[in-house]
């Protein structure tokens, strides 16, 4: 059987820094990103896609907020669900018409994917994490008095430095899995957990759908766990791990262990704005064992699927192919 991975893509690969996010613009940039999934594809691998949705959930929070005396505002679950469903259309449908174009006859699908978190996580009692448009002071009483928001005030941001912010909880598990996991066997080629899954609680037989953010590559990760993947590829805007970054003894990292990736995130090398989530992936998805760095529901779930043929590997999308033969990138081995 082909080997299965999961690809994690940013948000650079869907909208770039200095772009308004239009349709044109985001096709553009995907027909970049599927070129490289393509040819991974016609190698022969079972590819799930992940992707960021940042962006595009902001937007139509914006839109929420604009026409909000003409149409009801839905909730942020409902939002990530909306994007979930746009950005995978227009993923699908590209990558269909990059497959065609190179001889490739694969079926590719979206998934609506729930992501489960806990009730009691911590996250929920601490909101950090910004979403939506900003607000005047006034506006940011009155919405908090409201709605219950919980707002916050950013540094330097003029007239309005106000924002929402909601929580981040930890991941815990796919509601779909056995279903992608169905897809994925039967050779099709799947779009799954875009954003970090739409955030649901489990109450007796009901899931119900709340307002919080997940982190992507920790989703990305969980994924890969809950279908059996044999490797997870987290694609970036830098081509390697460092350590000591942007400091004169700056080290590009081509390897390492799970170990040694814990190491590194203990010693802080890892911001958590940036390369931690990603290192912090790979070391869930690798563990075999309860640790620390990740919530122990979490941990335990990875256990007994640690192997020598599992990888983690993080890099720069241009570099895809070439850092899934070990050539590029940085890939994380299990111990």
């Amino acid at each position: 059987m082909p080997r299965t991975t999961v690809v994690a893509i940013g948000g650079n690969a869907i909208l770039r820094d200095g772009q308004r996010g239009t349709n044109e613009e985001q096709l553009a940039n995907l027909r970049t990103a599927c070129e490289s999934i393509a040819r991974m594809i016609r190698s022969g691998i079972n590819i799930v896609l992940t992707h960021g949705n940042g962006p595009q959930v902001g937007n139509i929070l914006v839109q929420n907020d604009a026409a909000k005396k003409e149409t009801p505002a839905l909730p942020l679950d409902v939002c990530g669900a909306q994007s979930q469903g746009s950005l995978g259309y227009l993923i699908q449908q590209t990558l269909r018409t990059v497959l065609a174009s190179k001889g490739v006859k694969r079926e590719v699908v979206s998934v609506i994917t729930q992501m489960v978190v806990a009730e009691d996580d911590p996250a929920f009692q601490k909101p950090t994490k910004p979403v939506g448009p900003w607000y005047t002071e006034t506006e940011s009483r009155q919405l908090a008095e409201e709605k219950g928001w919980k707002m916050r005030r950013a540094k330097d941001s003029g007239e309005k430095p106000y924002r929402r912010v909601v929580p981040s909880p930890v991941p815990h598990e796919i509601v779909e899995r056995e279903t992608i996991r169905r897809l994925v066997k039967s050779g099709v080629v799947v779009i799954a957990a875009g954003g970090g899954g739409i955030p649901v609680i489990r109450k007796e037989n009901a899931l119900i759908g709340v307002e919080a953010v997940i982190d992507k590559d920790l989703a990305s990760a969980v994924l890969a766990r809950d279908i059996g993947a044999d490797v997870l590829v987290i694609l970036t805007d830098v081509k390697k791990v460092a350590i000591n970054f942007r400091k004169q003894e700056q080290r590009l990292l081509d390897r390492m262990t799970v170990s040694e990736a814990r190491k590194h995130l203990d010693a802080g090398q890892f911001p958590a704005g940036s390369m931690g989530p990603k290192v912090e992936a790979g070391v869930l998805f690798l563990s075999s064992r309860k640790e620390r760095v990740l919530d122990d529901f979490i941990l335990a779930g990875a256990k007994g699927k640690g192997g020598p043929q599992r990888k983690v590997v993080i890099a720069s999308l241009e570099e895809a192919e070439e850092a899934l033969a070990g050539r590029s990138g940085t890939t994380i081995f299990p111990d």
